[in-house]
């Protein structure tokens, strides 16, 4: 049986950020990091919340939130007696909001099973590339062993996201362009995935036609409104479609990347996209004669984006050609040690890398199934 479900409302385009004048009568919690306080941003946020009856600022949030920083935010809504959290920034800021309000009202439910209220969350990001604002996962950082651990749980997804573009068009070009590539890798694994769907694909589709385009745009110019937008909403489709379906192989080796060398998200799944690509669709073997079904959606993605695919292999060698074209203008790392990680420390987690790959959860939804060699010769393409 299929499913297909989305709980969160979108509110998007230009001004969409004014919803936030609806928000009355509540105490309200800013859940956000420091740069976005020293930048500003929470101060405008601030602005259109003036409707509450009172907003306090929980800023202490960073990169790979860990599990004692999701203690101390619990804890600050409790002594606010927080009725709305608004969480403001990248998918870090996101994905903490979205895991101190799950836990926090798994404590009132356990206090008071009888309780009827509910905490709603509110979704605002700041870069076009996680979706976290739309999905059933959130990511957490082990205090002690650095481990992420993935929470999956419908009522992880906020209430409403808004999604404005004056919230990201002051992005750096490396950071438009770590998290465009992060929306083209979440497409293309969701469209994929071992349990697509009609409905996941459409989402899928629509997500690379507007990512293929306006990415480049976007990175060349920030405060060209239209690609910022049109990078948001690919963003949220491509958050959506994944949320459906789930992920693959080239998350399973970016967290461990990620975890590991602490390289960014969207940058270790670029790093090493083409190749998982190229392993999906497995058209270079010898002897292959029939392509697979993930070569013909590759083949499919390559002609929505306007490349020549008269056959599966032409459309997956083409595609392939279009992403490292892309990396190459956005000035992106191409192999690990352009990441400012040595050889001999990549040799040296070799093996780790591949366990922590072969566990994730995103490994299990692969359309082609992964062992261990599979992997290794994924990560002799990056170690140049």
């Amino acid at each position: 049986m299929k499913r297909f479900k989305l709980s969160t409302e979108v509110l998007f385009s230009e001004d969409a950020i004014n919803a936030l004048y609806d928000v009355k009568d509540v105490n309200a919690v800013l859940i956000t990091d420091k740069f976005m306080v020293d930048s500003g941003m929470a101060d405008m946020i601030l602005k259109k919340l003036s409707n509450c009856k009172s907003v306090s600022v929980f800023s202490e949030v960073i990169p790979d939130p860990p599990m004692d920083l999701i203690e101390r935010g619990i804890a600050f809504l409790d002594d606010k007696d927080c009725d709305v959290v608004v969480a403001l920034g990248g998918g870090s800021s996101i994905d903490a909001a979205k895991a101190i309000v799950y836990m926090a009202r798994k404590i009132e439910l356990e206090l008071d099973p009888t309780s009827t209220k509910r905490m709603k969350l509110i979704a605002l990001p700041t870069t076009s590339g996680t979706g976290s604002e739309v999905t059933q996962f959130a990511v957490v950082t082990d205090s002690k062993t650095g481990v992420k651990i993935p929470l999956i749980d419908e009522s992880l997804m906020p209430d409403i996201a808004i999604l404005d573009p004056e919230l990201v068009k002051s992005a750096p070009p490396f950071i438009t362009a770590d998290t465009g590539m992060d929306v083209i890798t979440h497409a293309l694994e969701a469209y994929v995935s071992e349990t697509a769907s009609d409905c996941s694909d459409c989402l899928a589709e629509k997500a690379l036609e507007l990512a293929f385009e306006y990415l480049p745009r976007a990175y060349r110019n920030g405060y060209d409104i239209k690609a910022r937008d049109k990078m948001h909403r690919a963003s949220c489709l491509a958050g959506m479609a994944f949320s459906l379906v789930n992920l693959g192989l080239n998350h399973g080796i970016a967290h461990a990347l990620g975890a590991i060398f602490h390289i960014p998200h969207g940058r270790a799944n670029a790093l090493v996209l083409p190749y998982v690509i190229a392993f999906n669709a497995d058209v270079a073997r010898e002897g292959a004669k029939h392509s697979n079904d993930s070569a013909k959606k590759y083949q499919k993605v390559a002609r929505i984006v306007g490349l020549p695919a008269s056959t599966p292999k032409v459309g997956v060698s083409n595609l392939i050609a279009e992403i490292n074209r892309l990396l190459k203008y956005m000035d992106r790392p191409m192999c690990i040690t352009e990441c400012g990680v040595s050889l001999e420390e990549f040799e040296a987690q070799r093996e780790e890398i591949i366990r922590r790959a072969l566990a994730d959860a995103c490994t299990v939804a692969n359309p082609r199934k992964v062992v261990a060699e599979d992997i290794s010769k994924i990560l002799d393409n990056i170690a140049k």
